[in-house]
């Protein structure tokens, strides 16, 4: 399934300022030494192993500001599951700028792959359970939008994108704020009618409290599954439940069992293992 990118207001200036980075103020110097300016080359962005595609576009940009003129081709769209050795996108035309935008092309792209091939996994691991994979606000910076739409692309959901489109309390609001109640009520009180308000809990005895005061979501923080079954009948369906911290892999399903309606995991984005992507050129 093709699954549309954000649009490119989004990650042009990140990918260009990416380039300025890797070129410096003298540009590829082994590239200019070593490869003539009349020089052709078409190139493969080859899978190495199996995983789902995401990026593909923000990832091919970094060729076409080097160079508008290179032809690209898009084999594996955003959302196809490669086997390794499979080629996602083709590059063809001057040999220079390919070779200056390879890296950081793989780079973003190697990331995204790997966010939605991880998501994927996490999504089959759930499945038929009802629950849903959600992200966190736990991004690289700058990639936010990228990372979070890579996780879309491998099944799963976004959480808010920043501090401005939902209201989260979290453990130190509530010490900030004087305790629990005190925190809902400013928050309900200054809240539009259009902003959600979600508080994190830790144990049964806060989400009683919550349950008397009015949120649309309770985050359940570091709750072993026993008792975030518990806690998910005494809401008994009243708001969404949110489980997160310290979910793996491996513990996801038994998670996923207890009837959350969600799963946030952090190291979705911020620590995922980079989907290893090759460029091979091929003759012309």
């Amino acid at each position: 399934m093709y699954h549309s990118p954000p649009y490119p207001l989004l990650y042009e200036d990140l990918v260009r300022r990416a380039l300025l980075e890797d070129l410096g103020p003298a540009g590829d110097i082994t590239a200019e030494a070593c490869v003539s300016t009349r020089a052709r080359a078409r190139a493969a962005l080859r899978a190495r192993k199996a995983g789902i595609v995401a990026g593909l576009e923000p990832s091919l940009l970094a060729f076409r500001l080097l160079d508008p003129t290179l032809a690209v081709r898009i084999e594996a769209p955003d959302g196809t599951a490669v086997e390794p050795g499979g080629v996602l996108a083709v590059v063809e035309g001057a040999a220079r700028p390919i070779l200056s935008a390879e890296r950081t092309a793989l780079n973003l792209l190697g990331r995204l792959c790997g966010i939605a091939t991880q998501t994927a996994a996490l999504v089959r691991a759930i499945d038929g359970t009802g629950a849903a994979i959600v992200c966190t606000r736990k991004t690289t910076p700058g990639l936010r939008a990228l990372e979070k739409y890579a996780v879309r692309v491998g099944g799963g959901q976004n959480h808010r994108f920043g501090l401005d489109d939902a209201v989260l309390i979290k453990d130190n609001h509530l010490v900030a704020a004087g305790g629990l109640r005190a925190a809902v009520q400013r928050a309900r009180a200054r809240a539009g009618h259009m902003v959600k308000i979600e508080v994190e809990v830790d144990t049964l005895e806060q989400l009683a409290e919550l349950l008397t005061l009015p949120v649309d979501a309770v985050l359940l923080d570091n709750m072993a599954p026993d008792t975030l079954r518990q806690a998910v009948a005494m809401v008994g369906g009243r708001m969404i439940t949110e489980a997160s911290g310290g979910i793996t892999p491996e513990s996801v399903r038994a998670v996923a069992e207890t009837g959350v309606t969600l799963i946030s995991l952090g190291w979705l984005t911020h620590s995922v293992r980079n989907f290893d992507i090759g460029l091979d050129f091929e003759p012309v």
